[in-house]
């Protein structure tokens, strides 16, 4: 019995840390604007640097009309999406400097509204120190025009 409580134990402790590290790893922003003018800002500072949004994932939207489906009373989102697009160039620099890169590949920006909030949040997953750093600047100064810091 006192293996299986360590174990236990060891396991909640290694998810703990887990999580401290996912929220380590992630890049956000907080703003009074609105969800459409936060999304409406993020589409213009993609587009106005000649990149295009591959897709819109309405992450919110899926897990809404799924909640009961997959027994759960818990409303996580009122609003939230993820945009997805790619830099040919700054793609084929960061993959020739080791082509492993593809991994991070296409870069996604999420926008979301927690309920009972009314701040936007934005942001993004880090990215590791050395070649993928452009691609951090990248998406800090999207993210930062799309919220007009």
């Amino acid at each position: 019995m006192k293996s299986i409580v360590a174990t236990l134990a060891a396991s909640v402790t290694a998810l703990s840390i887990a999580t401290t590290a996912v929220a380590e790893d992630m890049v956000s922003y907080t703003t009074t604007l609105s969800f459409d003018d936060v999304t409406f800002g993020l589409e213009n500072a993609i587009t106005d640097r000649g990149l295009l949004v591959d897709h819109i994932s309405h992450v919110g939207d899926m897990l809404e009309r799924t909640r009961a489906d997959v027994g759960s009373d818990i409303v996580l989102f009122e609003k939230a999406d993820v945009y997805s697009f790619c830099s040919a160039q700054l793609s084929r620099q960061v993959m020739e400097a080791d082509p492993m890169n593809i991994m991070f590949c296409p870069y996604d920006i999420f926008v979301a509204q927690f309920p009972g909030k009314e701040e936007i949040t934005i942001g993004y997953r880090a990215f590791p120190a050395g070649d993928m750093q452009v691609i951090q600047e990248l998406l800090d100064g999207i993210v930062r025009e799309a919220i007009e810091e």
